[in-house]
């Protein structure tokens, strides 16, 4: 598919990451105001939410858009989506007759405040990439050892908090929690010193799936809205300690931090990309009806206190394993039912190079060989580094993008527990 043309000429260039091929939607608010959807378009916002009220875009059992979430389209369902889709696209198309009625409604991006675009029911994560998962069983149990018995069969995720999720933007404070090194003969409780990163992508559940039902593939892809990029920040050191025998806990719950628009699963179809070679067949039931996978180009980049910027990884997410489609449908196999606003983390996105890795602690193996940056070198993330995930998604003269998904760690508290 081509590059769609609208009368906004900034949504016309072909690096910019809101073209009218693209849509996504988010809330926002401007000048103190209170918070509105919105759909980034070029370098502006559409209110949403206003050109509902104004009658312009009307849709089936509306109105929808009256609160600052998207929750109430996600649960109206795909036919719904796609109205939604298609009245947005002509009503910016370059010619279009409307597009007098449309302009007041625009609002400058810039200076514009972003929230969370959706209300988050409940927030799973997954253990899913191939790469990151031998990375990380390598380092702790060998080569011969690194996939779990069941890593080729299933995707093994945990139920994580919907509390931690946060936008971009949002500071993330460095967690307490209890650590033990190996030269201690009990643990102590401190900072985590070995805080990191995760570099996933988030999908989003519109529809809801009912309690006791089974969901196949093709039926979990039709419920995925649409993605977001996420960084799953973790504390590597309480993690160690706390995950035997139940997983992570408090190492996975300081915060989540998603980008502030969610890209429709409509934008992304040009993209679709095939999954990988198996050795191992997949059950029936995790069998894919087709490509699963996007083609999205991701990036790490890393900012310390008053320096300057380098990008520590570039990776794709076509690297993953398991899709959020095989995710969700193994999601349902036990009768669980999803919810409108369910964000699933599709775990770690690493490649096949040192370069590609989507966490510090592949990248700099565990500490063991710190990596380079701007002016200095890091092992994990220190107080007041910056942490900026990208995607992009890269079409026929245009670029769907995703924005930002930036987050500054902040010192921890003073000591808690002061006996």
């Amino acid at each position: 598919m081509p590059l769609l043309r609208s009368w906004l000429d900034a949504a016309n260039d072909p690096a910019g990451p809101f073209p009218l091929n693209n849509l996504p939607y988010g809330v926002f608010s401007a000048h103190g105001g209170t918070p509105r959807c919105g759909v980034a378009i070029g370098d502006m916002i559409l209110d949403a939410t206003g050109l509902e009220a104004a009658g312009v875009l009307r849709l089936p059992g509306g109105p929808l858009l009256a609160e600052p979430a998207w929750n109430a389209i996600m649960a109206a369902g795909s036919d719904v989506w796609d109205a939604l889709r298609a009245r947005l696209t002509a009503l910016l198309a370059e010619g279009a007759p409307e597009r007098a009625s449309v302009g007041p409604h625009l609002v400058p991006l810039a200076g514009a405040q972003l929230h969370l675009p959706f209300r988050v029911a409940e927030y799973t994560d997954f253990y899913a990439g191939r790469h990151h998962a031998t990375n990380v069983g390598t380092m702790f149990r060998g080569p011969e050892n690194a996939l779990p018995p069941n890593w080729l069969h299933l995707p093994i995720g945990y139920n994580g908090r919907a509390s931690s999720v946060v936008v971009s933007g949002t500071p993330v404070r460095r967690p307490w929690g209890q650590v033990k090194g190996p030269d201690d003969a009990a643990p102590r409780f401190a900072p985590s010193a070995r805080f990191d990163i995760e570099l996933e992508l988030g999908a989003v559940v519109g529809t809801p799936s009912q309690a006791g039902q089974h969901v196949t593939v093709a039926e979990a892809d039709a419920m995925i809205f649409g993605y977001v990029l996420l960084n799953d920040w973790s504390a590597r050191d309480i993690q160690a300690w706390e995950y035997q025998p139940l997983g992570p806990f408090q190492s996975k719950a300081t915060a989540t931090t998603i980008s502030p628009w969610i890209v429709t699963k409509a934008a992304l179809e040009p993209f679709r990309t095939s999954t990988p070679a198996r050795e191992v067949p997949l059950l029936p039931y995790l069998e894919e009806p087709g490509p699963m996978l996007y083609d999205i180009a991701l990036e790490v980049a890393l900012i310390p206190e008053g320096g300057e910027e380098t990008v520590i990884s570039r990776t794709n997410y076509a690297e993953m394993y398991y899709s959020t489609a095989q995710q969700l449908a193994h999601h349902t196999t036990s009768g669980c039912a999803m919810r409108t606003g369910d964000l699933l983390g599709s775990g770690t996105i690493s490649g096949p190079t040192k370069d590609s890795r989507g966490s510090l602690l592949e990248l700099s193996w565990g500490g063991k060989e710190p990596i380079a940056i701007a002016g200095g070198a890091r092992r994990f993330i220190e107080d007041n580094d910056t942490v900026t995930l990208r995607g992009e998604a890269r079409g026929d003269g245009y670029t769907i993008g995703f924005g930002d998904c930036t987050g500054q760690v902040i010192p921890a508290l003073p000591q808690p527990y002061e006996r």
